[in-house]
C-alpha cells in the first residue's frame, strides 16, 4: 500500500484518486499523468483487490480506478465490497485492457460507474477522472450500449419500474443514454438544470439504480432502449 498526505492548504477542492493494479509500471504511469493536472490528486495506491479495499475506506478518495483483474479479489468484488460498506462510497472507474469484456460488464453491473482502456492516452484518462467525479454524465455511453447488447441479462418481462416512469424520466432516462449531461438535457427539453435534476434522482430512485450508469444498464436490460 502507498498513501500521499493531503497538502495543507488544498481547501478540500482536488479530485482525490486511489489506483488499484498489480502492476507497478502501470500506477506510476497513471500517478505521473494525474498528478501533472490541476485539481487532481492521487493520495494513494494498491496492487491487489483486497489492498484496494482496504486503501479505500481508509482514505475516502473520491475516485478509484480499480484493474478488473488483480489477486486475491478482482475488481469486481472489490467494486461490490467497496460500495456496499461505505456509507459514502467513491465513483470507481474499472481498467481494462478490452472494452467488449464480460468482466467490465459484471463490474458496471455491481457498481462500477464506467471503465477505461489501459491504452488510452493521458487526455482521455483526465477526461474520464473528471466526468466520473463530477457524476453529471455518462462515461462512453455507445461502448456502455454495446457492452449491454453484447453481455446484458434481458429481463423475460419490462420490470414495474418501467410502467411507473412519466413520459419526463422515460425521456430524461433515454437522454442519459446518449450521454447528456444535466445542462444538455436542460436545453434539449426546454427546462431548467433543477427540473432534469429531480427528474434524475427520480428515475436513480425508480430504477433502484446507484448512479446514471447503473440506471442506463438497468434500461438497456429492461428492453426499455428498445420501446418507443
Amino acid at each position: 500500500m502507498t498513501t500521499t498526505p493531503s497538502p495543507t492548504g488544498s481547501g478540500g477542492a482536488a479530485i482525490r484518486i486511489v489506483l488499484a493494479d498489480d502492476e507497478r509500471m502501470v500506477r506510476t504511469a497513471l500517478r505521473a499523468i494525474l498528478s501533472a493536472e490541476p485539481g487532481i490528486e492521487v493520495v494513494g495506491e494498491a496492487a491487489t483487490g483486497a489492498e484496494a479495499v482496504s486503501v479505500v475506506r481508509e482514505l475516502t478518495p473520491d475516485v478509484v480506478l480499480m484493474d478488473v483483474r488483480m489477486p486475491e479479489i478482482d475488481g469486481i468484488r472489490a467494486t461490490e465490497q467497496i460500495l456496499r460498506t461505505m456509507p459514502e462510497p467513491p465513483r470507481i472507474v474499472v481498467v481494462t485492457t478490452f472494452e467488449n469484456d464480460a468482466y467490465v460488464y459484471e463490474a458496471l453491473r455491481a457498481g462500477a460507474a464506467g471503465f477505461l482502456l489501459k491504452r488510452a492516452d493521458a487526455d482521455a484518462l483526465v477526461q474520464a477522472v473528471r466526468v466520473v467525479a463530477h457524476s453529471d454524465s455518462l462515461l462512453f455511453p455507445a461502448a456502455v450500449r454495446a457492452l449491454a447488447a453484447e453481455h446484458g441479462r434481458a429481463k423475460p418481462a419490462p420490470p414495474a419500474w418501467v410502467a411507473r416512469l412519466t413520459a419526463r424520466e422515460s425521456e430524461v432516462l433515454r437522454l442519459m443514454a446518449g450521454g447528456l449531461t444535466n445542462a444538455e438535457i436542460a436545453g434539449r427539453m426546454g427546462v431548467g438544470a433543477a427540473t432534469v435534476k429531480t427528474h434524475v434522482a427520480s428515475v436513480l430512485a425508480k430504477t433502484g439504480a446507484r448512479d446514471r450508469t447503473q440506471a442506463v444498464i438497468a434500461a438497456y436490460e429492461a428492453g426499455f432502449m428498445n420501446t418507443d
